[in-house]
């Protein structure tokens, strides 16, 4: 029986009550947005953002935010104790939930002695590559306390099905994994239809798991065809070369940098397509459904994206979006050359924004996220 702790006697509800959310280092700008929507349906409880690291941006994911063992002389010290000992310094919350949300495996695994610190429950949310990627479980910090962490009867919330399939492999009980994809805040009304000329958009970080060299591929089959739709890419890492020499040798090609959440919509929304041909990388990191993909449904905006993981439980093949298999930059560009056609791009465009109204709507993920936490902080 789950208990509710927050009606009082005369049935009212009071203010809500501080819970923690740890994430180790806070403001990356590939996370701000899925991150803070994940918490926008909470109406009880109210996160209190706590990391090792506060980036410039941090600010962006909500408004009450704390460096671990604070700014302090004696705060780097603390830091160090808690990564590599598992001594966790006080918190200066008072009336906290006795339950804590980490966000990705790695931050459950550190957030461990947080938790058992406080006496609470721990709700982690796998999101893909933090628990499908090989390096990440040999002689590494997750793989020594990810026993514990199952152990604690933690409850893992995985962003699709693909995700809670990885996690089982990793020895995670059924019992103790729940669905739940992130959603995304949707328009009342559709926007209207995208006219010529436009472009295609990539979004997210320059990795091998983002299907990058499929992208540059396909940009080249498409231009020997005579198809100069330019290809607009917002993020950076460590593949940026490939896209620079890509720019070098085709015209069309446009490296954004990274753009804030508001920017990123203004793009999707005068979009084509956006390109998620995501693969699973060497070293195992793989999607678990990329915030983008219903970020572009609710714009307006075609998806095009592998038929895999995540990215196939979020899109419908041409109806709310087109899929490709992993890693085929032929069919990729087929796609591409598809959008450039009116009637089509405005169907898959129209589709995907009815299903994530339905399906992907943020303020009812989040409200099922509040309630998990319930739960498990609560449950008698």
């Amino acid at each position: 029986m789950t208990v509710d702790p927050f009606l009082s006697a005369d049935g009212g509800i009071p203010p809500r009550r501080p819970f923690l959310v740890y994430r180790d280092r806070i403001g990356a700008p590939s996370e701000l947005a899925f991150l803070r929507r994940q918490y926008i349906g909470f109406t009880r409880l109210d996160p209190v953002w706590i990391g090792r690291t506060l980036l410039p941006l941090a600010h962006e994911v909500g408004a009450r935010r704390l460096r671990l063992g604070g700014d302090g002389p004696l705060g780097p010290l603390r830091r160090l104790l808690f990564r590599h000992l598992g001594i966790a310094p006080s918190v200066p919350v008072e009336g906290l939930a006795p339950v804590v949300h980490a966000q990705f495996a790695r931050g459950g695994a550190l957030a461990l002695p947080l938790v058992q610190m406080l006496n609470a429950r721990l709700v982690v949310t796998l999101h893909g590559g933090d628990v499908g990627k090989d390096k990440n479980w040999s002689g590494t910090l997750l793989s020594a306390r990810w026993n514990d962490v199952v152990r604690a009867k933690s409850r893992f919330v995985c962003v699709s099905e693909a995700v809670a399939e990885v996690a089982a492999r990793r020895g995670v009980p059924a019992g103790q994994l729940i669905v739940l994809p992130i959603g995304v805040e949707v328009p009342d009304s559709p926007p209207p239809p995208i006219a010529a000329p436009s472009f295609h958009l990539f979004v997210g970080r320059f990795v091998e798991k983002k299907g990058i060299a499929i992208i540059a591929d396909a940009v080249r089959l498409l231009r020997a065809g005579g198809d100069a739709t330019p290809v607009v890419f917002v993020g950076d890492g460590p593949l940026r070369a490939l896209l620079e020499r890509l720019a070098r040798e085709v015209s069309g090609i446009e490296l954004a940098g990274w753009l804030s959440p508001d920017a990123v919509r203004a793009r999707m929304a005068v979009a084509w397509s956006l390109l998620v041909p995501s693969v699973v990388a060497s070293d195992g990191d793989a999607e678990g459904l990329p915030s983008v993909v219903p970020e572009a449904m609710a714009a307006g905006c075609a998806v095009i994206g592998s038929n895999e993981g995540g990215i196939a439980e979020a899109v419908r093949d041409d109806d709310t979006g087109l899929l490709v298999p992993p890693g085929d930059s032929v069919a990729l560009a087929d796609a591409m050359r598809r959008v450039g056609d009116p009637a089509v791009r405005h169907r898959l465009a129209a589709a995907g924004f009815r299903s994530a109204g339905i399906s992907l709507n943020a303020r009812v993920q989040s409200a099922k996220l509040e309630n998990i936490m319930l739960g498990v902080g609560f449950a008698e």
